[in-house]
């Protein structure tokens, strides 16, 4: 099972499709574009029966473009990468970080497919698949995306609790541009599994993450700020910034501002796990200011050590 993180850093429980289920796939949008292809070549043929030699072949090239090349890369675009085959088997193409594919995607994936799958017949995409881990064939690699199974069990998606109140909007001037898609991953996915690893393992690779990303935007965690809430924090201002984006909230576009909401914890069922805990006793905040190069932001919450957002110092 592959964990795929949306940019809402929603778990998705996805498997990476294999070679089997892929070609099948192929195979069936092959057959109908063929299909389609010579139906419309017979209607050209019987429609430009007058026409010399030289516009003939020019509207039969045209015709093999638009329908075996053209044809999937609309279809896949429109579908949001389910195309009839990959439906028919329960596939999809997804971004690497678990989003829709938009035009771009498939049309680089549509170009390379043409070499790598109708002038090889194939093989150049059935070797890329059996040596990639996750089944890419190079359309996917050049294209960062990956084809992954709809149809599997469905499993409780990780809670991620939010960041204490105290942070939020401590990192709304941050520069994120930096941070690499598999950084974010690796965030998301370590967040969302804290409930189900130990406390000094689940510390330690935050503490690592959170290193890398104040590498990476030049602002380290907060002096007495746990590595996990200083990533909480990180991941739901990204969050924000997104949902801006979505919402067309830019500013000086003529119109009027649109506030993004803010970003608000996973639904979790009653009979979901606890939130593990998060924080060592040592690095839980004071209850007064906390002062890190930005403004005074005082600690609210119980004085117990437990902030009512997840962040738990360990038995």
């Amino acid at each position: 099972m592959s964990d795929l993180v949306t940019g809402e850093a929603v778990a998705l429980e996805l498997r990476p499709a294999r070679l089997p289920s892929r070609a099948l796939a192929v195979l069936l949008d092959l057959a109908v574009a063929v299909a389609v292809y010579v139906a419309v070549t017979v209607a050209l043929v019987a429609s430009t029966a007058s026409l010399d030699v030289a516009a003939q072949t020019a509207l039969s090239i045209a015709a093999f473009v638009l329908v075996l090349v053209g044809g999937p890369i609309a279809v896949e675009t429109l579908s949001h990468g389910r195309s009839l085959g990959k439906m028919a088997c329960g596939l999809r193409v997804v971004r690497d970080d678990g989003g829709p594919v938009r035009f771009r995607h498939s049309l680089v994936r549509g170009l390379i497919g043409v070499i790598e799958i109708l002038m090889t017949f194939g093989v150049v995409a059935c070797i890329a698949s059996l040596v990639s881990a996750r089944g890419r064939r190079l359309g996917d690699v050049f294209a960062g995306t990956l084809v992954v199974r709809e149809r599997v069990p469905v499993a409780p998606a990780g809670f991620m609790p939010p960041p204490p109140p105290w942070l939020a909007g401590r990192f709304a001037e941050l520069d994120l541009s930096a941070v690499p898609d598999d950084l974010w991953l690796a965030v998301r996915q370590c967040l969302t599994r804290m409930g189900q690893l130990d406390p000094r393992v689940g510390w330690t690779m935050a503490e690592r993450l959170a290193s890398d990303v104040a590498a990476r935007t030049g602002a380290p965690a907060p002096h007495g700020v746990p590595p996990a809430a200083y990533l909480a924090a990180v991941v739901q201002e990204r969050q924000v910034r997104e949902a801006r984006r979505a919402f067309g909230a830019a500013r000086g576009d003529g119109g009027p501002a649109v506030t993004a909401p803010a970003a608000s914890p996973p639904y979790v069922s009653p009979t979901a796990a606890p939130p593990a805990p998060w924080a060592a006793p040592s690095a839980v905040p004071p209850a007064g200011p906390v002062r890190a190069g930005g403004p005074e932001v005082t600690r609210e919450g119980p004085s117990d050590g437990r902030s009512g957002t997840g962040f738990v110092p360990p038995a």
